[in-house]
């Protein structure tokens, strides 16, 4: 099982560490990054390997919600399957 995790906001530094040191408390494998600071605007999506969690997905969700509150990001973590119906026509 796969998920998507997108985070933005204004750059600063140690985004990447944060949301990857919250993926390991949990046992969720980073698969794929992808990030570009556009003038002082992070954009990043994370693809993750979610099959070995080591606790309820929807907790990991709450986590990285009050993460981006902490950081003044929108950090959002969804399942792969949510994430390709949300973007199918």
């Amino acid at each position: 099982m796969r998920a998507v995790i997108s985070v933005i906001g204004r750059d600063t530094v140690g985004i990447l560490a944060a949301v990857s040191a919250k993926c390991a408390q949990y046992n969720i494998n980073v698969t794929d990054v992808t990030q570009s600071v556009l003038q002082d605007m992070f954009v990043m999506v994370m693809m993750t390997d979610i099959s070995k969690i080591n606790a309820d997905f929807s907790k990991f969700v709450d986590e990285m919600t009050e993460l981006g509150k902490e950081k003044n990001l929108s950090i959002r973590a969804m399942h792969e399957e949510i994430f390709n119906a949300m973007h199918t026509i």
